[in-house]
């Protein structure tokens, strides 16, 4: 037997708000992704200050583009923010490992990560079901 839902639109204020902490996410992605490939002095300075060879900049560069290429595509953004977390939870160790300062350092790829989530959450109605705080039994 089949049964007929109908979904109800996300609204225009939350899609707007989705695409506004997603373009932030992105931009920050992208642009981070960008100065690995053409690996400029900080990047390589940074590399070094965090115990990696500054020749792992470049690969970094082009996983973290083609993640962020994944989040972009509507039918794969849920794997891309799952990956996209994932190469996040990476720099997080990496800042710790090194004590850097927690809320400007080890913290940030929190806050994008909140930032891509969030922008799922609200325009995805799947994503919301994960994260539903209703009980079912």
């Amino acid at each position: 037997m089949y049964t007929l839902t109908v979904e109800k639109p996300v609204s225009n204020k939350a899609l707007w708000a989705s695409r506004i902490m997603g373009g932030i996410a992105i931009l920050f992605l992208l642009f981070d992704s960008v100065i690995h490939i053409m690996r400029i002095a900080p990047v390589e300075e940074t590399s070094r200050q965090l115990g990696y060879a500054p020749e792992l900049a470049v690969p970094l560069g082009i996983l973290e583009l083609i993640l962020l290429i994944v989040y972009v595509i509507p039918r794969t953004s849920v794997a891309g923010a799952i990956l996209l977390t994932g190469y996040l939870g990476g720099a997080i160790a990496a800042h710790v490992r090194v004590g850097s300062p927690l809320f400007s350092h080890v913290l940030f790829p929190v806050y994008v990560a909140i930032l891509l989530w969030g922008a799922l959450y609200l325009r995805d109605k799947r994503v919301q079901e994960i994260f539903s705080f209703e009980r079912t039994f």
